[in-house]
């Protein structure tokens, strides 16, 4: 298919909605949103904005759920030339006390509450300097209705200079990492358009698709992958506003989606559910999935996406920076993840010589094309050790370079813990565990787990002469974090392995946690 000329999001809109018009863009709740629409509200929130003086390299946050609003507003923000900041509809009140400091947003975009956590209350609690605006999609509170975005008159197509360009940053989006605090990354208009087309041309997209989107907007995977791959190919998303199994088959059908971006805890439930059947989810063809061969196959033959792709991959990196293209035969689809997407270059690097390792002989991996400039915010500071002279990310992942220039991911060589597909920083869980009044020590691992991937397995030493309950130390945890970052399981001990200097052993507790993991299902 032909790629589209534009390179900003906002010019995006325009070129696409005069080429597409009233052929749907979303599927929302009841709603059908035709790319005409998403244009026209994109241009209101846009003159909302600027009426409020937000311009070229402002910040304005975004903290909803998959549904039309996120995509108005988003595009909205890029039309006004402002940057997305985009927040999980996950954190506590804690959490977006810290996000709203660190990411310097003027103004915020809400919901007024999702799931537990009631973002209403929480912003009249923290009262956050520096917001000169709070808009609210549901029940705004003292704060104003989002709709107030929608009844301004639409701002006009910028002017060159005045919006925003190809190498400006769209969106922020956070993401763990290996310290505790998540890390901020920004992704640019034109990378998220090239890298994203490119993504969709590997699946085979084109404008009579439909998609289906479980996994939030909020992360790379939602918005610099799958919304810039549906876009860009004048497909459709079909938005799950919070996966639920059931609701995803019932909505593939309705929709007869055709394609999905999908997790391996997401397929499993998918299949093992009571309603589903094969004739449900028969329009699927292909999509996304991350994981070991066997999840591939799984999605292709169980699931039924059978030209489904298998990928690799992070925030840093636009979503993916490598695919395996639609029409291979499946067992080489789920034997690698696919040769470098274009414009994409991947290294491997020997881990003890730092020289490049020769081809199939396993090492770090290393990316350079669509890569982030560089962390923002607290993290900035993260970059130089991230990010080469010479421009490749390091990913600390491991894998290898296979003859025919397609990349096996092996594994990761830093702590992180991956749970269903989110990435998720020990020393972040670590530091709520330590906020407990009776905790000394903390440490975090991951032990596998055939659905999710990995679990959380947390290890607690009491404070001298305190008394620690597990049950106490989950509610502690979900009070103060996302629920994907509350241990599923907890051991109390009177001590945790660590080296002479005091540092924790990880390895060693990891094994501990297999172990642990192994007698509980026995």
């Amino acid at each position: 298919m032909e790629a589209p000329y534009s390179r900003t999001l906002a010019d995006l809109l325009f070129e696409q909605a005069d080429r597409y018009g009233d052929s749907p863009v979303a599927f929302s709740a009841d709603e059908i949103v035709s790319y005409r629409d998403l244009l026209d509200r994109a241009r209101r929130v846009a003159g909302a904005l600027r009426q409020r003086g937000i311009g070229r390299g402002d910040r304005v946050g975004l903290l909803v759920n998959n549904r039309s609003e996120w995509l108005e507003a988003f595009f909205g923000i890029g039309i006004a030339g402002a940057v997305a900041v985009a927040f999980s509809t996950w954190s506590t009140t804690d959490e977006l006390d810290w996000l709203i400091g660190d990411s310097a947003i003027q103004v915020l975009i809400t919901l007024d509450r999702f799931a537990d956590n009631d973002f209403v209350r929480g912003l009249q609690r923290l009262r956050p300097a520096g917001l000169a605006d709070i808009f609210v999609v549901g029940d705004p509170g003292p704060y104003q209705p989002y709709r107030a975005l929608l009844e301004a008159a639409p701002l006009p197509r910028a002017v060159p200079g005045e919006g925003a360009s190809a190498a400006d940053d769209a969106v922020i989006i956070y993401t763990s990492g290996s310290s505790s605090r998540p890390k901020s990354v920004p992704l640019a208009h034109g990378a998220i358009i090239e890298n994203g087309f490119n993504i969709g041309e590997r699946q085979g997209y084109g404008p009579n698709d439909r998609v289906l989107l479980a996994p939030p907007l909020f992360w790379s995977y939602g918005s610099a992958n799958a919304m810039s791959a549906t876009l860009t190919h004048g497909a459709a998303l079909v938005l799950q506003s919070r996966f639920e199994p059931g609701q995803a088959i019932e909505l593939i059908e309705q929709h007869r989606c055709t394609a999905l971006y999908t997790l391996p805890a997401i397929t499993s439930a998918i299949i093992s559910h009571p309603s589903f059947t094969p004739a449900r989810v028969a329009s699927l063809r292909t999509g996304l999935t991350i994981g070991a061969p066997q999840d591939v196959i799984t999605a292709a033959t169980v699931l039924g996406a059978s030209e489904i792709c298998n990928v690799y991959g992070q925030t840093e990196s636009y979503g993916n920076c490598c695919v395996t293209p639609h029409d291979w035969p499946l067992e080489r689809r789920a034997g690698c993840q696919g040769p470098p997407l274009p414009g994409v270059t991947v290294r491997i690097i020997d881990a003890t010589t730092g020289a490049e390792a020769p081809a199939g002989e396993e090492g770090l991996i290393e990316v350079r094309g669509y890569v982030m400039r560089g962390y923002v915010g607290s993290s900035a500071d993260q970059t130089a050790a991230a990010v080469t002279k010479d421009g490749f990310f390091r990913t600390g992942d491991m894998g290898r370079l296979l003859p025919d220039g397609t990349l096996s991911f092996s594994g990761r060589i830093s702590e992180m813990i991956k749970k269903s597909g989110i990435n998720i920083s020990p020393a972040e869980v670590e530091d709520v565990l330590m906020r407990h009044p009776a905790v000394a020590l903390a440490g975090v691992v991951g032990v596998p787990d055939a659905t999710q991937g990995e679990l959380l397995a947390a290890f607690v030493v009491p404070k001298p002469g305190a008394t620690v309950r597990p049950d106490d130390i989950v509610a502690h945890c979900r009070s103060l974090a996302s629920r994907y970052k509350v241990p599923d399981f907890i051991e109390v001990r009177e001590s945790l392995p660590v080296t002479v200097t005091g540092k924790l052993m990880r390895r060693d507790l990891k094994q501990i946690a297999a172990s642990l993991q192994k007698d509980r299902r026995s």
